[in-house]
């Protein structure tokens, strides 16, 4: 079966079995925390996509306050076979936000589920609700003077199990938050309850210390997924450091992004960089500055020597990151004194020294409460709108450049200014870039759909997959993953048959399509 037949293959909840479906739900929640009509279709919808938003509205959201509601709705669900949309908090913006992949669902959202159920201060880790979010995180762990750090993403609106199911990142040196997951609560298709890893041993007491438990590791299957829902999570948390130094540096060349990138890999390699720097281009600093309005009034991308004006007039390079370094303050001194060592004549930068030893978590590397960068969807007037595309790149200039060069050029014979940069893992890239539109207009709406659907294709065509994607481009972006026909998404498509026969659990997520809407759609 094609994925057109997968896209149009939909089912219909009949009328009478999503009343009944409904009337359940509310005896559940209460009928307070249930929602359907025009209520559920504009709440849920993701207003910065550049399809319209009906086309993928839900039919009604249930919002359960506990796991054990969460429970008692699945098993409603699966009696009646009412397919459910969880989501954590809906905050997953650049790649759908609250939406789901198809119209004809139940949202389960857990936003009342908003517990830390547990901070162990000793063994540095925290267990959290679908509903917590980093601000939330943030609040418990400085008003309580508990001496563990975060990560977050760029905003802190989000939640913090969703943000790691998705496999988002972060910037301080536990920025890869899907690795620092341990131990997980999920409730599967038919209303049980499973606990992953150590805890499938009933009084364990390593749960969210020893990541795998015996037999297979489940923690990686349930993100990404939509084998089941997850209810509570152990995460790690990084122990406060002494002291952070930040290199912050920009680099006025373009073509000093490929030898910067060769520089840095050894460092992250050997430990010396613990973080995960992210080197940003022109557009990506301009941006937070205001609507590119305020610097050129022409269309289309902008020309090279405006760009380079307001480059020099903001004071930013080309590529901005910064690295930096957190522990003792004699350590950070040496690697400092070995990064600037390293990138000495390899690449024209200018470096900006600045350190934290204590008080006001501003400018420690440590996120705070923030959604400044929310704005910079405006970057065409509003109302803005923006599609995030990921790919995943080798750790190597010579690719990062080839990348680079591809994808910008790109964007701009599709009329856009290109925004992006490189966030540097372990042995790997994640280039992210948004394609930034005005939603009020209609000629720009598509080309950015167009140019996604392209992107995602050529960067198959040269071996490069994303990471993570909007939820309309689910699809597209599984397809791409087609060694040996495709074995990878057959194989979760025949999990999923086994562990949700009736397919109630996110149809569809991840391309991942149940057998029935499968069937429906030949």
């Amino acid at each position: 079966m094609d994925d057109a037949g997968r896209r149009t293959g939909m089912i219909p909840i009949p009328p009478e079995t999503l009343a009944r479906a409904l009337a359940e739900f509310a005896r559940i929640v209460g009928a307070d925390n249930v929602w359907s009509g025009d209520t559920a279709r504009t709440s849920y919808a993701d207003a910065m996509a550049p399809r319209d938003p009906a086309s993928y509205a839900p039919d009604a959201a249930v919002a359960p306050a506990s796991t054990d509601e969460v429970q008692a709705i699945v098993r409603v669900a699966a009696e009646l076979g009412v397919p459910l949309w969880p989501i954590s908090r809906g905050k997953n913006f650049g790649y759908g936000g609250a939406a789901p992949h198809i119209p004809n669902v139940v949202m389960l959202d857990m936003v009342r589920m908003n517990r830390i159920l547990e901070c162990n201060v000793e063994m540095g880790y925290v267990v959290v609700e679908p509903g917590v979010s980093f601000d939330d995180l943030y609040h418990y762990l400085v008003d309580n003077d508990i001496p563990l750090w975060m990560s977050a993403p760029a905003h802190t609106w989000g939640s913090v199990l969703g943000n790691a199911l998705e496999r988002g990142v972060g910037y301080t040196p536990y920025g890869e938050h899907a690795s620092k997951v341990c131990g997980m609560e999920v409730v599967t298709a038919d209303g049980s309850l499973l606990r992953t890893g150590m805890g499938a041993m009933a009084g364990s007491q390593t749960w969210h210390g020893f990541p795998y438990g015996y037999g297979p590791s489940w923690d990686p299957a349930f993100m990404q997924s939509n084998f089941g829902v997850v209810t509570r999570m152990g995460l790690w948390l990084m122990p406060r450091p002494a002291q952070t130094l930040n290199l912050a540096m920009k680099l006025d060349r373009v073509e000093d992004l490929s030898p910067a990138i060769d520089v840095l890999r050894p460092l992250k390699l050997d430990g010396t960089v613990q973080a995960n720097p992210s080197l940003g281009n022109v557009i990506r600093s301009l941006a937070t500055r205001g609507p590119r309005s305020a610097l050129w009034q022409g269309s289309g991308p902008m020309p090279a020597d405006v760009l380079d004006a307001a480059r020099q007039q903001a004071g930013v390079g080309h590529w901005n990151f910064g690295i930096r370094l957190f522990g003792d303050p004699d350590v950070n001194a040496i690697n400092a004194r070995k990064v600037r060592a390293a990138f000495a004549g390899k690449v024209q930068a200018e470096f900006e020294e600045s350190e934290w030893t204590g008080g006001d978590l501003r400018g420690s590397g440590h996120p705070t409460p923030t959604l400044a960068a929310l704005g910079v969807v405006d970057w065409l007037g509003g109302p803005g709108g923006h599609l995030t595309f990921s790919p995943v790149s080798a750790f190597s200039g010579a690719e990062a450049w080839k990348q680079y060069t591809l994808v910008r050029g790109m964007y701009e014979e599709a009329g856009f200014d290109y925004y992006g940069g490189f966030t540097a893992g372990q042995r790997y890239l994640n280039h992210i870039t948004m394609i930034l539109f005005n939603r009020n207009d209609q000629d720009m709406c598509d080309r950015a759909n167009s140019l996604f659907t392209r992107l995602i294709e050529v960067g198959a065509q040269n071996g490069w997959g994303e990471y993570r994607t909007h939820t309309l481009f689910y699809d597209e972006v599984a397809r791409s993953y087609d060694y040996n026909n495709g074995a990878m998404r057959r194989w979760n498509e025949r999990v999923k048959d086994a562990v949700d026969p009736q397919g109630i659990i996110a149809p569809g997520k991840m391309g991942i399509w149940p057998r029935r809407y499968r069937e429906a759609g030949e």
